[in-house]
């Protein structure tokens, strides 16, 4: 397996409940293939360089974890379809292996 960061930009207008729901999904997403969670920080609000969706703010929350390739392309394709995921970005971290 293989070392990953993934940065989640959510709509900052979601209840805590959804958030968590969010949060919870994009977890089961990299345990379901195996994949083990290293680390999970949320970074909160913060202001945006640009407006996204007509959001000046976006709720950030940072995941290190280890997967294998195959799960990154369901990970990546379940988070493209989750309305309150504004953005999200997955790197490889040659780094943390």
């Amino acid at each position: 397996m293989k070392a990953y960061e993934m940065l989640l930009l959510l709509d900052p207008r979601l209840e805590e409940d959804a958030r968590e729901g969010v949060i919870e999904k994009a977890k089961g997403l990299i345990a379901a293939d195996g994949g083990v969670l290293d680390n999970v920080d949320p970074w909160g609000k913060r202001r945006l360089a640009f407006e996204i969706d007509d959001n000046t703010e976006g709720d950030y929350v940072l995941f290190d974890f280890h997967a294998s390739p195959d799960a990154i392309a369901e990970i990546d394709r379940v988070l493209h379809i989750t309305d309150p995921v504004l953005r999200y970005m997955i790197i490889r971290r040659d780094d943390r292996e």
